[in-house]
């Protein structure tokens, strides 16, 4: 098949790609840096010629509530009439777990704007719906910390591999289209304090970690299960004890 990812440059795009091309698809990867702009739909007609599958990894370069959604609604827009000129069979895209159940984080309710998009595009799809990436536990520590303490909600967390997120995307591209969305997600479910603590400890971090119930994720209110899969999902194969093992700092 021919398939075309956007964003294939970014975290979860790069990992895509590999793995669509040992799998034997002819893939082209779209990117700003590859010429392809779908915030203004330049290059996009040329990228699309004769694809059978169409992978949106792309993320907005600003997270301001107005740009992202501005970037999701207008960016969706411009694919849907591409892929409709080009006669795309599955459009596969990224969202978040959770998504729809933080109407107070912008970023959340622009994704939310994206998937009604793809919904009513009327091109066949699959929504993959990810809880987050293990490789952003250091940022999200370090846009928490105040005064040297790392604030956290009180709510559970269970993050997934990126590897394995680009393993569940790639499948999903290859086969028919969902229909629908469906969530995937790391192994192991904690609160979310006790995460980050473990991931702090494993890097040599001496901060200390609270679960504060005023604490917002990315400016939204966070319950105990706005984080998490409520009902079936795909599991990742990496624990979190591994994927620590992995990355934690070598001794000198």
């Amino acid at each position: 098949m021919r398939i075309v990812v956007i964003g294939a440059s970014g975290l979860i795009g790069s990992r895509t790609v590999k793995l669509l091309s040992a799998a034997g698809h002819e893939v082209v990867s779209a990117s700003t840096s590859t010429g392809v702009n779908i915030l203004t739909g330049e290059g996009l007609g040329a990228a699309l010629a004769g694809a059978d599958v169409v992978v949106d990894l792309s993320n907005s370069p600003s997270f301001e509530m107005n740009a992202v959604l501005n970037f999701f609604q207008t960016a969706g827009r411009h694919l849907a009439d591409a892929e409709k000129e080009a006669g795309v069979r599955h459009h596969v895209a990224l969202s978040i777990v959770g998504t729809d159940r933080m109407p107070d984080n912008g970023y959340f309710v622009a994704k939310v704007a994206q998937e009604k998009l793809i919904a009513g595009a009327g091109i066949p799809y699959s929504i993959v719906r990810a809880t987050q990436f293990m490789e952003f536990l250091g940022a999200i520590a370090g846009g928490s910390t105040v005064d040297g303490l790392v604030r956290l909600p009180a709510g559970l967390f269970q993050p997934i591999a990126a590897d394995d997120v680009a393993a569940i995307v790639a499948e999903t591209a290859a086969g028919k289209p969902y229909g629908g969305s469906f969530d995937i997600a790391g192994p192991d479910r904690a609160p979310f304090a006790e995460i980050v603590a473990d991931y702090l400890n494993a890097m040599g971090d001496a901060r200390e970690v609270v679960a504060d119930p005023q604490a917002r994720y990315f400016g939204g209110t966070m319950e105990e299960t706005s984080l998490v899969p409520l009902g079936g999902a795909r599991i990742g194969a990496t624990s979190l004890a591994a994927w620590l093992e992995k990355h934690k700092p070598t001794a000198a």
